[in-house]
């Protein structure tokens, strides 16, 4: 749900999709970050010329940030993205290992994905022959059936609107299976918008001198593409291409739209896609998607599928193949000829502020994450997750989910047939600390040597078939949606479950050594977040479950609501940029989540303390705070800030720091005042929980 799976990180997965950048991680990813600049990350940090109560984030993080510098090649630094790098350079040691392995093992496979993605001479000197057959497939389209055919074979298992708010995929249309909105116990095919080359419908229908500049460059890196594939008139057809996607996003629905559970859930039978969609030969796309035995989809976007099929009828056939083509292109740019990576970088690096980009060998462990990860994972957590730490995370997990149920134990506005479904799901929740308890198997993937774009296609097509072959299974609730590897967390409201991977779990996060209250305002508030996000504006409307039901009384979710358009008012007050401010709707279900959390954790932190027999105090308190703020310290370029708050469904993170000022123990714990900039009056302090 709201990308709630990822509480500390920089929301910039869509820019990581389009450069194949690690997802996990993002854009602001800090390779290379040396001891020193880790240190720097790790320490105190502070700016002592900044009260608390004016500015929380510039106190806690402002002294590191004067003096963080942001590498050419990244978009950003931060605490987040020295666990990535951490993360990382695990994963290449372990991938280093791999390289001795024998043919036919797992551990060999991995190391052929990777360095067939690393070869790149043996890549260049192939030039377009592994994309050919695709590409004389689309120039042999003769009519819309075929077209309609080929939309159908290549659509992919590429989104999940809840787990990992991930809505974005170059196909026309992206697939998700997962557990039904309505009927937990079977799997169910839900279709989402796609094909644009943009992160956002906005960066096509905004009207600023940057997103008009920023199109007329698209369109111009769209001939490029078109004329290095020997595509004729190449400047005409990017024209053509442009436009067509143009006409795409003024169907799409909004950010905001796409988080609303009530506007999503449409059921449509598949004999009526013909009638409700008209323009795409629905038979035909089924057939070659593998999805004709369904006799029902989830529709998210029903505007776009409709606006979507429609121009697959008016538009014309030659222009549909040249989108084809330069999409076709774009989506494998990085197992094409160098020159066809280097374009690429060159348009979307706009998008984050990046000049260069990262080494070769940090795309082909994202690639190798991708494409094998829980077997990548399987050798991460051997080697980096220990008992220890699994035994003492899990008492956290319990400590806030004891201290979540007391707070709606103790609600006093809440009704008792509310508080007992709110209960029994906080009893119901599964959790998943480190890594699954089943790992998935690999051994259908083929994977060569020096192949990486065949490697690719087959790991698209092997996750897709993946997907596939869950219809008609048992469901199961303990399914991972992440790798140990990434730095992350996730609350998968339809499983009703919670994961941390193992990669999250690290120092400064967590430490066995530090305090509780560090850790608790660290990994703590992350705990917290997720937990709470069973109980956001999208996660209060599933039940114990995992089914989206309305288990609320009237005058109970209207005491909610109003609580929910309190913070709204409130995000929507900070002004990252003169002409840009936070979106409290849009980013409303992660600002319930950070709240409730952090309180969650302060509570927790001090029953841990109690049971340790020690007393919290003051200074304690500030501890905790401290942590929280520190957890969130980043430096980012103005290029992705901007792309954050359009896009995505976190606050910026030095808002996000900010939450504390709803805690009445932190104005007492750093003696915030009336007058300084973040006081509020009681009263005004948004409490959800």
């Amino acid at each position: 749900m709201k990308n709630k799976k990822l509480p500390r990180l920089k929301p910039v997965a869509v820019l990581c999709m389009m450069l194949a950048l690690p997802l996990g991680t993002s854009l602001a990813h800090a390779a290379d970050m040396t001891p020193e600049e880790i240190a720097a990350v790790k320490g105190d940090g502070i700016d002592n010329s900044v009260k608390p109560g004016q500015d929380f984030n510039k106190y806690a993080n402002g002294g590191w940030e004067k003096n963080a510098k942001i590498p050419d090649s990244k978009s950003g630094v931060g605490l987040f993205d020295m666990l990535a790098e951490e993360s990382d350079d695990a994963v290449a040691r372990i991938i280093q290992k791999t390289l001795q392995a024998e043919p036919g093992t797992a551990a060999r496979k991995i190391a052929d994905y990777y360095q067939a993605y690393l070869n790149t001479a043996a890549i260049d000197q192939r030039g377009l022959d592994p994309i050919q057959p695709r590409l004389d497939a689309i120039a042999a389209l003769n009519d819309k059936a075929a077209l309609a055919t080929y939309l159908g074979r290549n659509l992919r298992a590429d989104v999940d609107p809840i787990n990992a708010t991930s809505v974005f995929t170059e196909n026309l249309f992206g697939l998700w299976v997962s557990q039904g909105f309505h009927h937990h116990a079977k799997y169910q095919a839900y279709l989402l918008q796609g094909g644009l080359g943009l992160p956002d419908r906005e960066y096509y229908l905004a009207n600023s001198a940057d997103m008009v500049k920023l199109r007329a460059n698209y369109q111009d890196y769209i001939a490029t593409v078109l004329k290095m594939a020997n595509v004729p008139n190449a400047e005409i057809a990017a024209k053509r291409v442009f436009d067509l996607e143009l006409k795409i996003a003024k169907g799409h629905a909004s950010r905001e739209d796409t988080s609303d559970m009530q506007k999503v859930d449409n059921t449509w039978r598949k004999v009526d896609f013909n009638k409700k969609a008209p323009g795409l030969d629905w038979n035909a796309y089924f057939a070659a998607s593998g999805l004709d035995k369904q006799t029902e989809f989830l529709i998210w976007h029903p505007t776009a599928l409709k606006a979507s099929a429609s121009l697959v009828s008016s538009i014309s056939l030659d222009t549909w193949k040249d989108y084809l083509r330069f999409h076709s292109i774009n989506q494998r740019a990085s197992v094409l000829p160098t020159v066809f990576f280097k374009e690429k970088f060159k348009f979307y690096s706009a998008l984050s502020g990046t000049s260069v980009p990262e080494a070769r060998e940090k795309y082909a462990i994202n690639a190798t994450n991708n494409a094998l990860g829980e077997e990548v994972g399987k050798l991460y957590v051997a080697e980096n997750f220990s008992p220890e730490a699994k035994e003492s995370i899990r008492s956290m997990v319990t400590n806030l989910l004891a201290a979540l149920s007391d707070r709606i134990q103790n609600n006093t506005w809440l009704a008792a047939s509310t508080k007992k479904e709110a209960l029994q799901k906080i009893k119901n929740t599964y959790v998943g600390v480190g890594y699954p308890e089943k790992w998935r198997d690999y051994s259908g993937l083929e994977v060569k040597a020096n192949d990486a774009y065949g490697n690719a296609e087959r790991a698209s097509a092997f996750e897709y078939q993946r997907a596939l072959a869950k219809f008609g299974q048992p469901i199961d609730d303990t399914e991972w949606c992440m790798n140990p590897q990434l730095v992350n967390a996730v609350n998968m409201p339809l499983q009703n479950a919670i994961d941390f991977p193992a990669a999250y779990l690290q120092s400064p996060n967590f430490d066995l050594n530090a305090s509780i209250a560090t850790n608790y305002g660290a990994l703590g508030a992350t705990i917290g977040h997720e937990i709470s996000h069973s109980f956001d504006n999208t996660g209060a409307m599933f039940d114990a479950k995992g089914e989206l039901r309305n288990w609320w009384t009237k005058a109970d979710l209207a005491r909610f609501n109003a609580s929910a358009k309190a913070l709204v008012a409130q995000f929507d007050q900070y002004r990252p940029f003169p002409d840009l401010a936070v979106k409290g709707q849009q980013t409303l279900g992660e600002n319930i989540a950070d709240l409730v959390g952090l309180m969650a954790s302060y509570d927790a932190y001090h029953a841990a303390m109690k049971q340790k027999g020690q007393e919290p105090t003051e200074a304690t308190d500030k501890e905790f705070f401290m942590a929280y703020a520190k957890s969130f310290r980043s430096k980012v370029r103005d290029e992705v800030l901007r792309t954050i708050v359009i896009t995505n469904e976190h606050a910026p993170e030095q808002y996000r720091v900010q939450t504390v000022r709803n805690l009445d123990a932190w104005y007492k714990a750093f003696d915030v005042k009336p007058g300084e900039a973040l006081y509020l009056e009681p009263k005004a302090r948004v409490k959800v929980w």
